[in-house]
């Protein structure tokens, strides 16, 4: 879809936690670290440095709420706004809650852990437009994130669109994604302001603009 739009795609891979000891920030840090090689060698193959723009779904949805919440001045040397927007699709974006689950058993959380990688927490490093997905057949924990994440940000002045979309579950949400008239491609397509194709419309809950 990315491609036929005219768009560059990079899909860049991070390590399994369990790999790593089962610290997120490693992971967050590979993510990161990739954002920022594009950033730097774009032109080497044709894309444009001005318009990069950053989505996940699950924990892909997690770490796209990291990179967005990045001091990207003062760890990279970069533009605070060098990501400019991002799709989170069904992801974590408190770990409190996540901290608390079964999955305890192989992350090693910390306190300063769960801090770092609680993108709610710091949407005071958000330069840029955010659109927030979840399917209505998600698991209650995934609905109730993405719903507080949407609030938090439209709380904190920053523009963000809220896409619940009817009868999806958690892996509909990922492979509407590539999907021109699917609620995710769409809303992709739309982020980059690229022509989406006729369709019905997407079912946002909030404006799709506001003040920030």
């Amino acid at each position: 879809m990315c491609l036929d739009a005219g768009v560059h795609f990079v899909a860049p891979d991070f390590a399994k936690v369990t790999e790593v000891g089962g610290d997120l920030g490693i992971l967050a840090d590979q993510v990161r670290r990739a954002i920022a090689w594009v950033a730097r060698n774009a032109s080497q193959f044709g894309g444009d440095a001005e318009r990069i723009y950053v989505a996940g779904h699950s924990s892909g949805g997690h770490l796209c709420a990291v990179a967005l919440t990045t001091d990207w001045e003062t760890n990279f040397d970069l533009p605070a706004d060098v990501l400019k927007g991002g799709l989170c699709i069904s992801g974590m974006y408190d770990m409190k809650p996540v901290r608390i689950s079964s999955r305890r058993t192989y992350l090693a959380f910390t306190d300063a852990m769960e801090d770092a990688m609680s993108p709610i927490r710091h949407l005071d490093l958000i330069r840029v437009p955010i659109t927030v997905a979840y399917g209505s057949l998600e698991t209650p924990e995934f609905i109730r994130q993405g719903k507080a994440f949407a609030e938090a940000l439209r709380a904190a002045g920053k523009q963000v669109v809220e896409i619940e979309a009817p009868s999806h579950h958690h892996q509909d949400m990922w492979e509407s994604v590539g999907n021109p008239y699917g609620l995710c491609g769409r809303a992709a397509l739309a982020m980059m302001k690229f022509a989406t194709p006729s369709a019905r419309a997407i079912s946002c809950i909030s404006p799709a603009t506001s003040p920030g």
